[in-house]
């Protein structure tokens, strides 16, 4: 059987346990929210995106070698794309530094990712077009350029128009023609 004053001590200790819950919980919105308020990174309008990404080998003897170049279509939002890069852990013994604003572009000095370390400076050219170069130096020096342009709304949003939707394309192909750095096709 149970005392009255039992259930009361129960009654107090899930009070207070639902209490630090709260509390927790809060505390990890608050943090998400800061985190999401300390973004001070570009933004782009959500939207139907051409992107064209180029990945060279870089070496001193024969410059640079092109090993890819890829096209790719789709309904992307890549102001969250970029809230992913400026939000870089270290990894390892990595440290990736804080990005530094000069004029249009970001720069990064040293960028954590699957690489390993990359200095990377994207160009914003407006809320439509950026370009992203990622070098990586070391043992296989490597770039990886992506130029990309907002091209039209997203499906659902022509939909909501009453406009025709084209479908998302990908296509993969080598290339010789070059686009010069910061500028969109």
């Amino acid at each position: 059987m149970v005392s009255r004053e039992d259930f009361g001590q129960s009654k107090l200790c899930a009070c207070v346990l639902g209490a630090a819950i709260a509390l927790s919980v809060s505390l990890l919105a608050s943090q998400r929210a800061a985190a999401e308020e300390s973004f001070s990174g570009p933004t782009f309008r959500k939207g139907m995106w051409r992107f064209v990404r180029t990945l060279e080998l870089v070496s001193p003897s024969n410059g640079r070698q092109k090993l890819l170049e890829r096209e790719m279509t789709r309904c992307v939002d890549p102001t969250q794309a970029m809230k992913a890069t400026f939000s870089s852990p270290s990894i390892g013994n990595c440290h990736s530094s804080r990005p530094e604003k000069i004029s249009n572009r970001y720069v990064f000095s040293n960028r954590c990712d699957y690489m390993g370390p990359v200095s990377t400076v994207i160009t914003v050219l407006s809320d439509e077009a950026y370009t992203e170069v990622n070098e990586v130096h070391g043992q296989a020096p490597r770039m990886d350029r992506v130029v990309a342009r907002r091209i039209s709304d997203c499906h659902e949003d022509r939909a909501a128009l009453g406009q025709p939707a084209a479908a998302p394309t990908e296509v993969s192909r080598d290339v010789d023609q070059e686009t010069a750095d910061g500028e969109p096709l």
